[in-house]
């Protein structure tokens, strides 16, 4: 009888906080050719890896506690930890209006209250629905009440004038994308910003 074999994800140990988890559930680090520290979000840099959780407070104590030193097992360049923490942050958040610029080239947006609540109730419903922060409450709740209702993730980020930069145009209050593999991965990056910054 052929055995069976449980994969198990690689485990690597936060910097920070010190606990092991599934490295791809971890913000990988390596050293530039200056001997810098920088952030590695897609996992593809060459060179080996330090690892801290997708959490402020865990990459921020790791810095504190100069623990990418000892990591690499050398002195490295490392920002200060609020620095740092505003490196990740903003390259996170890069990811996100990248994804949502990537969707909208792509036909795969639906953008203003109306159009978004429009699409939550059609036949051919979105597969995630953004919702700017700075939204009046009534156009804010009414869209999140439907997506509720359709059981259509809504997630509150960035501003009207954000989604309308992105976009290309006026300022929008939320954004619908079609279901499928935009929505998924944008839904993930969201999660690990919102994440980092420790609104979940």
């Amino acid at each position: 009888m052929a055995k069976q074999y449980q994969y198990e994800a690689p485990q690597r140990s936060c910097l920070g906080c010190r606990e092991s988890r599934d490295k791809e559930s971890l913000i990988r680090f390596v050293l530039s050719p200056q001997n810098e520290v920088v952030p590695d979000l897609d996992t593809k840099l060459p060179g080996r890896g330090a690892y801290t959780c997708v959490s402020s407070t865990c990459l921020a104590l790791a810095c504190k506690q100069r623990q990418f030193s000892r990591s690499f097992k050398r002195e490295v360049i490392v920002p200060s930890p609020d620095e740092m923490v505003a490196m990740v942050s903003g390259l996170m958040r890069e990811r996100i209006t990248g994804f949502i610029g990537l969707a909208n080239r792509a036909g795969k947006i639906v953008s203003g209250g109306s159009l978004v609540s429009d699409a939550i109730r059609s036949v051919n419903k979105p597969g995630l629905v953004l919702v700017a922060c700075d939204v009046s409450e009534t156009i804010g709740k009414r869209v999140e009440v439907l997506a509720d209702v359709h059981r259509i993730p809504c997630i509150y980020i960035m501003t009207k004038d954000d989604f309308g930069a992105i976009l290309g145009k006026a300022p929008r209050s939320a954004v619908a994308i079609r279901p499928g593999g935009f929505a998924k991965q944008l839904a993930n990056v969201i999660q690990r910003y919102r994440n980092f910054l420790g609104e979940v």
